[in-house]
């Protein structure tokens, strides 16, 4: 099975919306990914409209049908809609997004740093994943590597998993990520074993993507954005994600 890679293209909007208007356009760096052979687009739209905002959705969704590729949405499903949000849930139903990744995170948080847990009351977020299956969406949930009782994820009816890569690379940049990396591979071998299917997003980079593709088994999707665009200011955006798909394909 080869990894996919689905490029997030939030850094772009940030720098965007730091100084208003339209330039640099999203559409038109996600459609550079997607020349240069990316698999798939992730955005994550906040309530805050801090970087991709709901009037971004309708090109990417355009985009992504033209190359026959998919679109992945994340956000908190419980965030509940204001002026300029809609929700997660309405986003989705505009954009019918291939994927839905629901992701724990609160309004404020500055990235997204934690996944959901099994060990409480699921039935609301059984309820949230069920509602946007409906829409057709294959629905992924945020974990972190460690969680407890993963297998419920599938019992709510999830399709895949994402783990939360952010502890690896740290791990790694430290010059020890041997226990961070078992416990990715032992969260994407219990997923396997419930039916899951897996994907891993968060930090990962051209550094350490082949060392965690490598040790991690049947990682379908890799989400990058952050390093992907911090690496593209000084390569270019077609040559980084050749990059990545380079380091993809030894991986296979």
């Amino acid at each position: 099975m080869s990894t996919r890679l689905s490029v997030n293209v939030n850094k772009v909007a940030v720098l965007r919306n730091s100084r208003g208007g339209h330039e640099p356009d999203v559409a038109a760096a996600a459609r550079a990914c997607l020349e240069a052979g990316a698999h798939g687009i992730t955005v994550h739209p906040r309530p805050d409209r801090r970087h991709i905002v709901a009037e971004d959705l309708p090109p990417l969704a355009a985009l992504t049908a033209e190359f026959g590729v998919e679109l992945n949405i994340e956000g908190n499903p419980f965030a509940p809609p204001r002026p300029g949000y809609p929700g997660l849930l309405e986003l989705c139903r505009q954009a019918r997004p291939a994927q839905v990744t629901l992701v724990p995170d609160s309004d404020g948080q500055l990235t997204s740093d934690h996944g959901f847990r099994f060990d409480g009351d699921t039935g609301a977020l059984a309820a949230q994943v069920t509602g946007f299956a409906a829409l057709g969406c294959r629905v992924s949930l945020f974990v972190d590597p460690d969680v407890d009782h993963l297998e419920r994820a599938a019992a709510l009816g999830a399709h895949r998993i994402e783990i939360y890569t952010g502890p690896y690379a740290e791990a790694f940049a430290a010059g020890d990520a041997s226990g961070a990396l078992a416990a990715c591979a032992a969260t994407a071998r219990r997923a396997s074993a419930a039916g899951l299917g897996v994907n891993a997003g968060h930090d990962l980079s051209q550094a350490n993507l082949g060392l965690f593709l490598d040790t991690v088994p049947g990682v379908e999707e890799v989400s990058i954005g952050h390093a992907l665009v911090g690496e593209a200011l000084y390569a270019g955006l077609d040559a980084t994600v050749r990059g990545y798909l380079t380091i993809l394909e030894r991986a296979d």
